[in-house]
């Protein structure tokens, strides 16, 4: 079975919020193989539902949540990141939360393999770190299933800002989130991740 096709399945659970942020023991600080990564990606069995805080005061959510005003004030997210396009292109805008305290990012992000997601890993990753240091920040970012664009860009926010590996950045949010990057983007976080670790310190400069 495909990669692709082996990630795509559709849970739709309960909102859950999560309540501790340590990856698991003995993760590794190197760079693993694709197929290592595939590994660690397929071992989570946590279920995925319309959102879910995945780090403190960050969520990942589906367009379920993104267009559940009522919830979204409920979480009081303050900025919401909207990873979604192509045939899923969820039909929002800054707009549509006038009623909203809220800030709106657009992100183009095509669920394509041959899709450069790389190219919004540095942008996104900033404005996320801005936002989660603003008074009672909270942001969620989402796509239309919140598995594969949105939590790509939250893993390359966990290695930019937060100085974490892709092993550790996977195993601190596989626990709260089922999340499914799809080949092409789990090839450009394994690309930023040689990069980082070629540095001189994780995430010491972008954030």
């Amino acid at each position: 079975m495909a990669w692709d096709t082996l990630c795509s399945q559709d849970l739709w659970p309960r909102i859950r919020s999560a309540s501790s942020w340590m990856p698991d023991s003995g993760s590794s600080t190197g760079t693993p193989s694709l197929e290592e990564l595939r590994r660690l990606l397929c071992t989570c069995t946590q279920p995925t539902g319309h959102v879910d805080e995945v780090w403190p005061n960050l969520y990942v959510g589906d367009l379920y949540i993104a267009r559940d005003k009522a919830q979204l004030s409920r979480l009081g997210i303050s900025q919401v990141v909207n990873a979604a396009a192509g045939r899923f292109r969820i039909n929002i805008g800054p707009k549509f939360y006038n009623d909203l305290p809220v800030d709106y990012y657009r992100v183009e992000a095509e669920d394509k393999p041959n899709f450069d997601l790389s190219i919004h890993f540095y942008p996104v990753a900033q404005y996320i770190r801005e936002a989660l240091n603003s008074p009672r920040g909270k942001v969620l970012i989402h796509c239309a299933m919140g598995i594969c664009q949105s939590a790509t860009l939250v893993l390359a926010f966990s290695m930019i800002c937060e100085g974490m590996s892709l092993t550790t950045a996977i195993q601190t949010v596989r626990p709260h989130r089922g999340i499914c990057p799809s080949s092409g983007f789990l090839q450009q976080l394994w690309d930023l991740d040689l990069q980082l670790g070629r540095g001189t310190g994780r995430g010491a400069e972008a954030c």
